[in-house]
């Protein structure tokens, strides 16, 4: 009896498989289409998302070696932290570190603040025509290259540029001034296109937000005698701020990308003071001299501030907020 409910039991799991694959050949049969898509979805994020990743395993090593194309990543010399300590020695490294700070943190601070404003003003339009308008013409800077924002920004406030003839005839300005390739005012400049360009975009996920917040807050709040502005300070920001503290901790880890194409294609030797970020760095060193290594040591530098700015941010979000990444 023992050695037959040891048979039983030894081939009653072949059966539970066989069930089992039956039941998934009937799903795929029947969800063939679903399953077809499903695949070619994972077939191209494992040639365009995967194995590119193998890549930036080798990018890593090539920080640590002095690479030669012909000797290839295994048989070129190791060199260990040699072209860290040639970035920092070098005596334009803290003008390319303030570059980059300073115009990633007017990004993450006038730009993060101005895609709010834009989303609660757009949120209070009562239109709905006017409000889909507003909605798709803030939008649309986003999907314009910045080899076309560029060309209009250089057309536009040149010296003979429609800006300053207007600033002229309204008596603003004596004479032209060629906006673009003043130095003192690069930043304000560049971050003024920067958040043409993202506000909108970047606006979607806080409407997003607002469309989840329980309308009877709303009813309640009527009721209790608030205005516009009073739920919008003590019902709408609330209801969002969860979002807005998220995205506040994965923009900080972001302030070390201080810009790439608008300060190469602005960018003029007047400005470079001013301008000249790490990322351009890079592409100087690393691309148009032929530096791979060093170019690759400083990206991975630049990485290395991003996670411990994005680390530290979450941790004191986590210590005075309920609303962290990890």
């Amino acid at each position: 009896m023992a050695k037959q409910k040891g048979a039983a039991a030894s081939v009653q799991p072949v059966g539970v498989k066989s069930g089992r694959f039956q039941k998934l050949k009937r799903e795929f049969k029947r969800d063939r289409q679903l399953w077809i898509v499903s695949i070619l979805a994972l077939a191209f994020m494992i040639v365009f998302y995967l194995l590119p990743m193998l890549g930036n395993y080798m990018a890593f090593i090539m920080a640590f070696i002095d690479y030669k194309v012909r000797k290839g990543f295994f048989g070129s010399e190791f060199v260990g932290l040699k072209y860290f300590k040639q970035f920092f020695s070098l005596p334009d490294v803290w003008l390319v570190i303030r570059n980059t700070l300073v115009m990633g943190g007017l990004n993450i601070t006038i730009g993060f603040v101005a895609s709010i404003i834009l989303a609660l003003m757009l949120n209070e339009l009562r239109f709905k025509t006017m409000k889909r308008v507003l909605q798709t013409v803030s939008y649309l800077p986003h999907f314009v290259s910045w080899v076309v924002v560029a060309s209009l920004a250089m057309s536009l406030f040149s010296t003979d540029g429609i800006v300053n003839e207007v600033l002229i005839n309204m008596g603003l300005l004596e004479e032209p001034v060629n906006i673009v390739t003043k130095g003192d005012t690069y930043w304000i400049f560049i971050t003024a296109l920067n958040i043409w360009k993202t506000m909108g975009w970047s606006s979607i996920i806080y409407m997003s937000a607002m469309a989840g917040i329980d309308q009877e807050l709303y009813q309640a709040g009527a009721v209790d005698g608030l205005g516009r502005w009073g739920m919008v300070w003590h019902i709408t920001i609330p209801g969002i701020s969860s979002t807005i503290i998220m995205l506040f901790i994965l923009g900080v880890g972001g302030i070390i990308n201080g810009g790439f194409e608008q300060h190469l294609l602005l960018g003029s030797a007047t400005t470079r003071e001013f301008y000249e970020t790490i990322d351009t760095y890079v592409y100087r060193y690393g691309l148009e001299m032929g530096q791979y290594s060093f170019g690759t040591a400083v990206g991975l530098f630049k990485v290395l501030i991003a996670v411990v700015l994005l680390v530290i941010t979450n941790w004191i979000s986590r210590l005075f907020s309920d609303t962290a990444v990890f």
